[in-house]
């Protein structure tokens, strides 16, 4: 067998005998297979057995480059686990405000007002109110002061009444509900590109410690 630089899976069988089992070798030809794909290349000398010996890379530089890829999966990691958080706090926003509502005092005196006042049922019902977001940061001013304030009440319902003869929109929480589908689609979109990324990774991490059980030095 002679020695020299190999840049693919052929041209390395190529050097070895008729009678090599490569079924026996899987895991380091899996892993020179690729290695070869990502542009890599080796050296390789003759050794007394049917298995050259690995000259390049060194068992230092496959540590380095070992340590470079935890550290890079360790971030995309990371990132991946924030963009899953996200995912799952639009997945269930309105579970979340359904029970934070409970705790608000001004939701109850909703509740009370849509019970026994006929004119404010209508008004809610016309909008849509979405009375559970009252502890969202920008729907809940909006249903405070629906609650409280009857001109701003009509106000909004005539608003919500035009709105609806030019663009058939009729819900107050639409954007709310519109926000959440963005965030979910872009965090799923994320969720995707990393989940690939980290696994390219974990892939890349394995061959490198599978080349550094056969380097020489």
């Amino acid at each position: 067998m002679a020695e020299g630089i190999v840049s693919s899976l052929g041209k390395f069988a190529a050097k070895f005998p008729k009678d090599f089992d490569f079924e026996r070798n899987a895991s380091r030809v899996e892993a020179l297979k690729h290695y070869f794909a990502k542009g890599g290349v080796v050296s390789i000398a003759a050794s007394e057995n049917d298995w050259p010996k690995l000259l390049y890379p060194n068992k230092s530089r496959l540590k380095q480059q070992i340590s470079e890829l935890q550290e890079l999966r360790k971030n995309y990691g990371e990132k991946l686990h924030d963009w899953k958080q996200k995912f799952t706090q639009a997945k269930r926003y309105h579970l979340l405000h359904n029970i934070k509502k409970l705790k608000e005092p001004l939701y109850w005196k909703h509740v009370a007002k849509y019970a026994s006042d006929s004119d404010y049922r209508a008004d809610s019902d016309s909008v849509k109110l979405p009375a559970h977001l009252i502890s969202d940061e920008r729907i809940g001013p909006m249903v405070k002061t629906f609650v409280n304030n009857i001109e701003y009440r009509k106000q909004l319902a005539k608003t919500v009444e035009e709105s609806v003869l030019n663009k058939g929109n009729k819900k107050v929480g639409k954007f709310a509900d519109d926000l959440q589908a963005f965030r979910m689609q872009q965090s799923g979109r994320q969720i995707d590109e990393l989940e690939k990324k980290v696994s390219e990774l974990d892939t890349d991490i394995e061959t490198m410690n599978e080349l550094i059980k056969w380097a020489s030095f």
